[in-house]
C-alpha cells in the first residue's frame, strides 16, 4: 500500500499505546545481586571467560569494555555509574532509544495476558501487526511473515524466492552483509566469515555493489536479487542514486525477485520510513528487524507481495513456519514501536539529526584528513572512514572513555560506524561529535601519520 515517509497513519494502534513519558533514573544503580561494582565486573568477566567466549572476553577487557546495568533513551549505564551517549545503537537496534516507557507498557501488559502463542488458534495481535505493516510497506506489500531476527527473516525471504520462481540462483553484492545463518551467509560478501563453514549454499553470484550496469546480465536464470539500500557492514556505502531503480527493472526483465533487506536501514533509520524510499521503488520482498520493537523484544519479518507469497505458498501453506516467530510479546512491541515512531516523528528527526551528524564529522575529517579519509551515510546511519585500520583500536576506546559508544563496521573495521537512536536529540549529537573529535586528536596524537588502507569505497 501506498505511504510517505514520515506520515504514515497509525492513529488507530497509536490510542492504545498513549502513556505519560518516564524521567531519566534517579534511584540507585541495580547491580544484579553482586556485592559491589568490581564484584558484578570480575564475576561478569570471569563467566564470559569460562562460559560465553574466551578470546572475545580477553578483546573486550583490553579493550576497556565495562559491564552494563541499565539503559533509557539514548544513554546506558555502567557499573561503576558511568554514564553513556549510546552511538552504536546496538547495531540499529535502538530506534526509539532503550526501553522506551510506551514500548515496555505494552509488553508488560501482553505479559500478563499471555506470553507466548499456542499456535493452534488465531493470535489478533500477530494479525493487527501484519495490517500495520500493510498499511506502511512499499506498492502492494502486504504479507507478512514473522522470525525472531533479521538473518531468519532473510532465511525465509531466500526459501520464498527459490518457491515462487522454482529456480536456485541468489544474485548478491560484494561486500553485503544480510547474516550468519546458512543461506543469509552465503549471500554476504565477506569471505573470512564463510570460509571456516563451507561449503554453503551453491549458485550464488556476487556483483560489485551500486553498479547498474552489471545486473542485466547477472540476473538471467536469477531467484532473486537481495540488496542493501545502503550497506551498513560493508563501511555505510550509499550507492549512486537510481541504482535500486536499476534493479528493479533488471528484476522485472529477468522474472528475478528483488528483495531489499531493509534490516538495517528501514524504519526511519535513514531519514525516510524505508531506504529504497530513496529510489521510489517497490520491492517484491521487504526484509525488517532490528528496530521493529523498538529494541525491547527481538522480532523480524519480510513483508511481500500477494504474487510471491501465492506462488511460493499458496498449496503448502505450513511448508515455512516458526514457533517463535510473531510471539504476542513481540507483536505488542512492534505495535507500540510503530505508533511511537508516528507519534515522536521520529523519521523527520533522523533526518535532522542526520544532517548535524554528518555535517559534523565531516568538519572533523576537514580538520584531521591525516587521520579521516571521508564521512558519509544517510540519516542517522554514519560513517567515518579512516586512512588506516590502525587508528580504529585508539578511537573506539577513546570514545569510551569520553562516555559515547562506538563500533567499527563489520566488513570494513577503518570505518567507524555512529548510529544513535532516532530520539536523539541536537544537544546529544553536540556531545557526541565532541567525543569523536576528541578521540580523533588522540589518536594523531599517539599514533601520527599511520600507512593507508585501501579505501571501501571508489
Amino acid at each position: 500500500m501506498t505511504h510517505e515517509s514520515g506520515g504514515f497513519d497509525l492513529g488507530r494502534w497509536s490510542a492504545a499505546f498513549a502513556v505519560e513519558d518516564s524521567s531519566q533514573p534517579t534511584t540507585p544503580l541495580d547491580l544484579y545481586g553482586a556485592h559491589d561494582a568490581r564484584a558484578l565486573y570480575d564475576e561478569t568477566y570471569e563467566n564470559y571467560k569460562s562460559f560465553v567466549n574466551p578470546p572475545l572476553a580477553r578483546v573486550m577487557k583490553l579493550s576497556g569494555s565495562p559491564v552494563e546495568v541499565r539503559a533509557l533513551g539514548s544513554t546506558i549505564w555502567d557499573h561503576n555509574g558511568k554514564a553513556y551517549l549510546d552511538f552504536a545503537g546496538g547495531y540499529g537496534v535502538f530506534t526509539l532509544g532503550h526501553s522506551h516507557p510506551r514500548v515496555v507498557a505494552a509488553v508488560r501488559e501482553q505479559l500478563e495476558r499471555m506470553s507466548l502463542s499456542g499456535k493452534t488458534m488465531f493470535s489478533p495481535l500477530l494479525g493487527r501487526l501484519a495490517r500495520a505493516l500493510a498499511d506502511l510497506a512499499p506498492g502492494d506489500c502486504s504479507i507478512s511473515f514473522f522470525a525472531n531476527s533479521g538473518t531468519e527473516a532473510v532465511e525465509g525471504a531466500l526459501k520464498l524466492a527459490r518457491a515462487a520462481t522454482g529456480r536456485t540462483k541468489f544474485v548478491a553484492t560484494t561486500n553485503a552483509y544480510h547474516g550468519k545463518t546458512v543461506g543469509a551467509l552465503a549471500v554476504s560478501g565477506r569471505d573470512a566469515y564463510k570460509t571456516p563453514f563451507g561449503p554453503l549454499l551453491g549458485d550464488i553470484v556476487h556483483v560489485p555493489y551500486g553498479d547498474a550496469a552489471v545486473l542485466p546480465d547477472a540476473l538471467r536464470d536469477a531467484a532473486a536479487f537481495i540488496v542493501e539500500p545502503v550497506q551498513g557492514e560493508g563501511g555505510i556505502i550509499v550507492p549512486p542514486l537510481g541504482y535500486l531503480r536499476a534493479a528493479r527493472a533488471a528484476c522485472d526483465a529477468s522474472g528475478a525477485i528483488l528483495i531489499v533487506d531493509e534490516v538495517q536501514t528501514g524504519l526511519g533509520r535513514c531519514g525516510m520510513l524505508f531506504g529504497c524510499d530513496r529510489d521510489g521503488v517497490v520491492p517484491d520482498v521487504l526484509v525488517l528487524a532490528k528496530g521493529l520493537s523498538g529494541g525491547v523484544v527481538p522480532i523480524g519479518a519480510f513483508v511481500t507481495r500477494p504474487s510471491v507469497w501465492n506462488a511460493a505458498y499458496a498449496k503448502q501453506p505450513l511448508v515455512h513456519t516458526s514457533t517463535f516467530g510473531g510471539n504476542p510479546l513481540a507483536c505488542a512491541a512492534a505495535l507500540a514501536a510503530l505508533a511511537v515512531l508516528h507519534d515522536e516523528d521520529l523519521v523527520a528527526n533522523a533526518r535532522a539529526r542526520g544532517e548535524q551528524l554528518l555535517a559534523g564529522v565531516r568538519a572533523i575529517a576537514a580538520d584531521y584528513p591525516s587521520v579521516v579519509r571521508e564521512a558519509r551515510g544517510l540519516g542517522l546511519l554514519v560513517g567515518m572512514e579512516l586512512q588506516s585500520e590502525g587508528y580504529a583500536g585508539t578511537i573506539v576506546p577513546e570514545m569510551l572513555r569520553g562516555g559515547v559508544t562506538a563500533a567499527w563496521t563489520l566488513n570494513a573495521q577503518r570505518v567507524i560506524r555512529l548510529e544513535p537512536p532516532l530520539v536523539v536529540t541536537a544537544e546529544e549529537i553536540e556531545r557526541g561529535l565532541a567525543a569523536v573529535r576528541g578521540a580523533v586528536a588522540t589518536a594523531f596524537a599517539k599514533l601520527g601519520v599511520l600507512v593507508e588502507t585501501s579505501s571501501t569505497h571508489t
